[in-house]
This record gives structure tokens, C-alpha cells and sequence, in this order.
């Protein structure tokens, strides 16, 4: 994986190299030999596992997510270490102190893996049940080789092109949790989470959650790892807590196999990772592999390049066409703003704009249908509702929020004076128009879901035609491409596929403990009094619990405390679930944890925190829209035509109210402070919905379109 490099050919024109392409973060190792070829083919082959359980021969479904978890958690630990790499070092040599630790970690482990093959061979050959020592004995020495594992990674530094000894041994642990799980799975559905589970299940589960959270924080950072230690300590707290938060508290054996449950880490969040992400990744790994990611930036620079402020409109529509697909806003941040944000500030963009401007594109790219960064599936697993209905209501939402970037963008350019770049630094247009059968895959995908194929099917279809349309361009996708584009697909799925887990633990917390049922009472309780204050109340809460997280991993946990709430209250699936994915998508622009910002700051060189305030100026918009789908429901495709056209035409008029009295220039010309506070008046009465209020705000527009002409005129006027 490389970084994205911005070039200039002989000719001066501007293009890119690997667009799509990922950075290694700052604790990835970089493997080669014998090592390197063996990661590979694990990875190629957890694609390839999916690919086939997804189109060919289903696993069973408990089966197929334990798999799915564990492959994640051994691909993981050996792509990643516990602490930053220093690329320059060598091969690093055991000291007399981690013989110490090695030793009984690797005779613990030895000790586990005899009893799990033991055990395997008693059922396999004998048809016989393990003893219960075998259990014990192998939950035991699990639980120390793990424990020792863990504490060694954090202690003592690895190689960054080596897997050091504890590592190797989270990978074998991963395999023996699974081993267990798959052992005894008949007896898990019917005793994990109940009172009759016994320890040493309790043990594996406990090993596993850990195995977890470790990886979550390798590949996410702390936020969502501090999150779910909250809930975790809540889970054995709610007997001392006053008020709502009081539960009657669980034992430790069935809290932890409740965890590795359908209701918890085996739930909906690893459904849509083993299925769907794992397979719009992959996709995604193709596109890159077929530069036909590199295609869709280069379309939108000869598309918009010479436009005002050209470079800030080609990070609108790049990153809304990449970000739909990469499920992660910081990721597409890195992905297109190497490219974008240096441009910007060629052009004449404040490098803190060029950094805002690239973070709120980026993140919309989340809310982008048809895949909506993997956050469509998610909605349609949890609510029921048909993914095609989702991706058709949120058209028109994903449409205000790039129209308003793109006021935004072209309001400030025209104030700043800005103009766009030269013809002969661009891609040709008409050299690229005859590449446009490129935009197949994506045409494909739309297509097909829209003739009814399952998401499954039309994902695969999509992405064998990005391997397809490749042969007719320089880069040929051969065999070593395709395994190339396979392994990749699997290292850009390991986060996700951590975090979706770890975010199955806060969910199986929830569903325990009932806390989401008594936020939903408690938000009842509100709405009482105000609709309006329930709702930003929700709204607090979504952005507060998706901070500092990816968006599936957000949303899955704004979806289990707030969206029942919102539905307690006499609102829809539909818009509760819209109102809290916007919301968990937007935590990413929102101060002060906002990591797309922070991302965008490290581009540009500017202040993250103060980018991040910049980026959450330029998506403001979209902090609205989620109001407007409760007051005017027909924005998610629920009314007649005639509904769906005013309302998408007044809350367009709105959002560009909106965007010029936060820029300060309407129409023609700046405006004063009085002036922008009857427009974001105005704005906020057009969003509102009604036709009375829309007549009124559309009133206050013509009043002081009329004053800005008069000034003018009084301007003309006077004398010199």
C-alpha cells in the first residue's frame, strides 16, 4: 500500500497515482520473504472464503461470523503491532527478560492447543463429548498464554518487518477461541448468556472480548475502546448506580458468553461485516487495483477543475464518490485530500479551508447512496426495512448536503476572489469521455440492485466488472492483480471488521442491561413537553456516542440507545434510524473530536482542532437536514411527487440561505451582520417545511436582495 502522490506529466497537467491507494498507519508492519508470502495468502484467502460462502456454499451462520472474527483478529495482529513502528529499525532480537515472559506463554499456549486437538479428536473419532477437565484445563492455559501475550506486545517494541513472539501468539489464541466456540456450539446457543454457563466458557469468551479490544485499539485508536470499557464497567456497576442507570448485575460467566452471542459480537454489526462490508471492500480493492478509482478524480478535475475555486468542487465530487464506497471518513480524508488539499491552496483556499472543505466532503461521502459507506446495510439489518427503500430515501438528503458544500465552496471563492485552474494543468476531457465506460462498475452495481438482484449478488457482479473493464486500459488486471486486489480487500477490511465487533460488545451491553429501553422512557418523558428538544436532545447523544468512531461502528451504537427512543415517541423507522446514522456520520466534523478534521489538519498543516471547527462550518447544513426529515418526512421519498418536488426545492432554497449567511456573500455581493441574520432567518424558516413559513423566508430573501441592490445603487451614486 502506498501513499497518494500528486504528479505533473511532461506536459505540466495535473493527475494522480494510487488515489485509492491507503498509507500504512503508524503500527503496520511491512512483511516480505517467506512471512510476507504467507500473510498474503491468508488474506487472499479470507477473501476468498467470504466470496465463496457468499455466492456459492453458505456456512452455517454462527459458524460462518466465528470464522469471520477470528480470521479478522489473526490477519490483524500480524499486519499490525501494539505500538508505532520505527521504520528504520532491523530484525529486533529477544532480551533475557522476554525469554521470561516467552517461555510460559509459549507452554501455556503449547498446553492449550494439546487439550483443543485432544478435545477435537475425542468428538471427531470417538463421537464422544471432551471431559470437563479438558475444558478447564484448556480455558486455563488459554487465559495465561493470552494474558502474557497482551501484557509482552505492550512492553517490549516489534520489528516493523517481523512478527515479534507475542503477537504470534494473539494469532494462535484467535484460532484456539474460535476452535472452542465451533467445539462446542451446539451447547453455546442453548447456555451462553444464561446462568447455567460454566467457567471455562466464561474464560473463552472473556479471552476473546480482549482479543477484541486490543485490535480495536491497534487499528481505531482509544476513543471507541474507552466507549465500550464504559459499558463494560457499567455492566458490573448498575447495582450501585442511582436512578435509571440501576441494574440487578450478572455474573461474570453469563455477561461474557451473553457477549459472544447473536445479541452481542455474533449480532447484527458482525452480520453486515461478514457480509456486506467484506464485500464492498473488496470491491472497493478493485477499483484501486483497476484505477478506476483514479478515474473518477481525474473526471472530476477535467469536469470542474476550471470552475471557481476548481480544486475545493473536485474534492466535492471525488470524495463523495469515494467516500460512499471506503466506510470511513478519516480514510477518505487521507485517500483524495493528498491530492485535493494542496491544490486548494494553490488556487488560493486558506490551507484551514482546504482542510474543512476536504473533511465535510469526505464525510458525506458516508451518506452517499447506494452503499452510504456500508451504513445502508447496517440500517436495513437492524430496522427490516428493504435496502432499495433506503437507498431511495436517501437521495435527496445526500443531494442537499453536497449542494450545500458546494454553495459553501463557490460562495467563498467569489467573495476571496478565487478563480479555478488553468485548462493546460488539467486532464483532458475528451480524452477522458472516451474512457466513461469506467463508470460501469458503479452503473452496474446501481443497476442490478435495482432490478431486484440481493445486495450480495450485485456487489459481486460490480466488482468482477472492475476487473473486467481493466483489460481495456493500461492496467490490466492478470492473475497477480485479481490476488493482489484480494489481498488488499482483506488488510482494508481488518478495521472495520474490528470495530464492528467491538461495537457488537457495546450493543450486547445494551441489550442486557436494558438500557436503551429506559433512554427510550426517559426521551418520552421530553417529548412531553417538546418534540423539538427530544430531538436535539437525540442528537446530542448520537454525535457524543459516535466521536472519534468509524461510521458503521457509530451508528450501530447510536442505533441501539437512541433510535428506539425516537421510535417511542411516535416517529417512524425510517427517519429514526436517517436522524441517527446522519448524526453518527457527522461525529466525524464535529469538535472536539472530529477525526475526518484532524485528518484533513495533518494534510494541510494546520491546527486540527481549529480545522475541525472549519469543517464543521462547511457541513453545517447537514447538522439540519435530520430536523427536516421529522417535519417534512417526504425529503425520504415519503409523499406524493408533487411533496417530494416542493419539499426538495424549498429546503434547496434553504440550505443556499443558509450557506450565504454563514459565507457573508449573497448573490452579487457581501452582505452586512444584520443582513446575514435575516438570511439564516429566512434559511431556517424555508427548512422548516410549511408553506407559510416557506412563503416567509422566501420574503425575508426578496427583502434583502432588494437592500443589497439599493446599497449598491446608493454606492453607484455618491460621488468619488
Amino acid at each position: 500500500m502506498t501513499q497518494v502522490t500528486l504528479t505533473e506529466d511532461a506536459t505540466g497537467k495535473i493527475g494522480n497515482e494510487g488515489v485509492a491507494d491507503i498509507p500504512l498507519s503508524h503500527n503496520e508492519r511491512v512483511l516480505s520473504g517467506m512471512l510476507g508470502k504467507t500473510v498474503f495468502l491468508a488474506c487472499v484467502f479470507f477473501t476468498v472464503l467470504h466470496l465463496y460462502a457468499l455466492n456459492i456454499a453458505p456456512i452455517e451462520t454462527w459458524t460462518f461470523r466465528i470464522i469471520h472474527v477470528a480470521g479478522g483478529l489473526a490477519i490483524g495482529f500480524a499486519i499490525t503491532a501494539a505500538m508505532s513502528l520505527d521504520r528504520s529499525d532491523g530484525a529486533s532480537k529477544v532480551t533475557r527478560r522476554e525469554w521470561l515472559a516467552l517461555i510460559p506463554a509459549m507452554l501455556a499456549l503449547g498446553y492449550a492447543t494439546f487439550c483443543m486437538l485432544y478435545a477435537w479428536f475425542l468428538r471427531e473419532a470417538h463421537g464422544a463429548a471432551p471431559a470437563s477437565w479438558i475444558m478447564v484445563h484448556f480455558s486455563w492455559s488459554l487465559s495465561a498464554a493470552a494474558a502474557i501475550a497482551l501484557v509482552g506486545s505492550w512492553v517490549w517494541r516489534s520489528s516493523s518487518r517481523s512478527i515479534n513472539w507475542a503477537d504470534l501468539i494473539l494469532i494462535v489464541v484467535s484460532t484456539l477461541v474460535a476452535a472452542y466456540l465451533m467445539l462446542v456450539l451446539g451447547r453455546w446457543r442453548m447456555s451462553a448468556g444464561m446462568p447455567m454457563a460454566n467457567q471455562a466458557d466464561m474464560m473463552v469468551a472473556a479471552v476473546g472480548v480482549a482479543l477484541i479490544m486490543e485490535l480495536t485499539r491497534r487499528v481505531a485508536g482509544l476513543a471507541l475502546i474507552i466507549i465500550t470499557s464504559v459499558f463494560l464497567v457499567y455492566s458490573f456497576a448498575g447495582p450501585f448506580l442511582p436512578g435509571m442507570l440501576e441494574h440487578r448485575g450478572y455474573s461474570a460467566s453469563r455477561f461474557f458468553t451473553y457477549l459472544y452471542t447473536d445479541n452481542g459480537v455474533l449480532g447484527p454489526t458482525t452480520a453486515v461485516s461478514s457480509t456486506y462490508i467484506i464485500l464492498f471492500i473488496t470491491f472497493a480493492a478493485f477499483l484501486q487495483a483497476s484505477r478506476v478509482g483514479d478515474y473518477f478524480v481525474n473526471f472530476a478535475f477535467a469536469v470542474a477543475g476550471r470552475a471557481r475555486g476548481g480544486p475545493a468542487k473536485v474534492a466535492v465530487f471525488a470524495s463523495g464518490l469515494m467516500g460512499m464506497i471506503n466506510g470511513t471518513s478519516a480514510g477518505n480524508v487521507v485517500a483524495t485530500g493528498s491530492m485535493t488539499i494542496p491544490l486548494m491552496k494553490k488556487v488560493g483556499y486558506h490551507p484551514r479551508s482546504a482542510g474543512g472543505i476536504e473533511a465535510a466532503a469526505s464525510t458525506g461521502g458516508q451518506i452517499v447512496p447506494p452503499i452510504m459507506g456500508a451504513g445502508a446495510f447496517i440500517m436495513a439489518e437492524v430496522t427490516g426495512i428493504p435496502y432499495t427503500d433506503i437507498a431511495i430515501a436517501a437521495l435527496i438528503p445526500a443531494a442537499l448536503y453536497f449542494l450545500s458544500i458546494f454553495l459553501m465552496v463557490d460562495l467563498e471563492a467569489r467573495r476571496d476572489g478565487m478563480q479555478g485552474l488553468p485548462r493546460e494543468q488539467l486532464p483532458v476531457f475528451g480524452k477522458l469521455i472516451k474512457q466513461v465506460y469506467l463508470f460501469l462498475p458503479i452503473i452496474i452495481l446501481i443497476t442490478t440492485l435495482f432490478m431486484g438482484y440481493s445486495v450480495i449478488r450485485a456487489g459481486t457482479l460490480a466488482m468482477l466488472s472492475a476487473a473486467v473493464v481493466s483489460w481495456f486500459t493500461p492496467h490490466w488486471m492478470g492473475p497477480k492483480a485479481l490476488l493482489n486486489a484480494l489481498s488488499l480487500g482483506a488488510r482494508m477490511a481488518i478495521p472495520l471488521i474490528a470495530v464492528c465487533a467491538c461495537a457488537g460488545i457495546i450493543v450486547g451491553v445494551i441489550s442486557l442491561t436494558g438500557i436503551g429501553a429506559r433512554f427510550a422512557s426517559m426521551l418520552l418523558g421530553i417529548a412531553d413537553a417538546s418534540h423539538l428538544l427530544a430531538l436535539f436532545f437525540a442528537m446530542c447523544i448520537s454525535i457524543l456516542l459516535g466521536m472519534g468512531m468509524p461510521t458503521t461502528a457509530a451508528y450501530a451504537v447510536a442505533a441501539s440507545v437512541v433510535a428506539p427512543g425516537l421510535q417511542e415517541i411516535g416517529i417512524s423507522p425510517l427517519v429514526s434510524h436517517f436522524f441517527v446514522f446522519y448524526y453518527a456520520v457527522l461525529s466525524a466534523i464535529t469538535p472536539p473530536v472530529a477525526l475526518a478534521g484532524y485528518a484533513a489538519a495533518a494534510i494541510s498543516g494546520t491546527d486540527p482542532l481549529k480545522t475541525a471547527v472549519t469543517s464543521f462550518k462547511f457541513g453545517l447544513s447537514a447538522f439540519i437536514v435530520p430536523f427536516m426529515f421529522f417535519y417534512s418526512p417526504a425529503l425520504l421519498m415519503d409523499g406524493t411527487g408533487l411533496e417530494i418536488l416542493r419539499v426538495a426545492i424549498t429546503a434547496g432554497v434553504g440550505i443556499y440561505l443558509l450557506a450565504a449567511a454563514v459565507q457573508g456573500w449573497f448573490l452579487n455581493g457581501r452582505v452586512n451582520p444584520a443582513q446575514r441574520a435575516m438570511l439564516l432567518a429566512a434559511a431556517l424558516l424555508m427548512i422548516a417545511g410549511g408553506w407559510m413559513t416557506d412563503l416567509l423566508g422566501v420574503g425575508i430573501g426578496v427583502l434583502v436582495f432588494t437592500w443589497q441592490i439599493t446599497s449598491m445603487k446608493c454606492k453607484l451614486k455618491a460621488p468619488a
